[in-house]
């Protein structure tokens, strides 16, 4: 498992009545604060903020292909050469992350082929080295962007 410590980030809201609002500034609009999208705003600004990993190489929500079926991925970050470098499944807090969470997000890798893989709902983040599809490893930390 990786540990992330979010303390000190924060996320641009906003509140119009019975509603919350997160600014995504990656897609650069206002979204409803759903608790996956919740999960999916801390892990950009983990990424872009502590870690560092340039905004302008992260995508989000994009339709791929999987089989016959049109699906959507969280986050996909891409190296300087625009391959996908890293890999990204969020879930709400309340959805464990289980084999059938890690088989979505494998489901997508057949399509994406990034290097790394992470899958998070806010409480329990596991990223994986998957450079070598022989021999896929469990990290203890994110890798730093090169």
């Amino acid at each position: 498992m990786v540990p992330l410590d979010i303390s000190a980030l924060s996320l641009k809201l906003r509140h119009a009545g019975e509603q919350t609002t997160v600014f995504d500034p990656i897609r650069k609009k206002w979204l409803i604060l759903t608790p996956e999208e919740h999960v999916r705003q801390y892990f950009i600004s983990y990424l872009t903020d502590l870690m560092q990993y340039p905004a302008a190489l992260i995508a989000v929500e994009k339709n791929i292909k999987v089989g016959s079926l049109t699906r959507r991925y969280d986050i996909v970050v891409y190296n300087r050469q625009h391959q996908p470098w890293m890999l990204v499944e969020c879930k709400a807090p309340e959805v464990p992350l289980s084999e059938h969470t890690l088989r979505q997000l494998l489901n997508y890798q057949g399509t994406v082929q990034s290097e790394y893989w992470a899958l998070t709902n806010g409480h329990q983040t596991f990223c994986a080295d998957a450079r070598n599809r022989e021999d896929i490893r469990w990290l203890s930390a994110l890798p730093q962007y090169l």
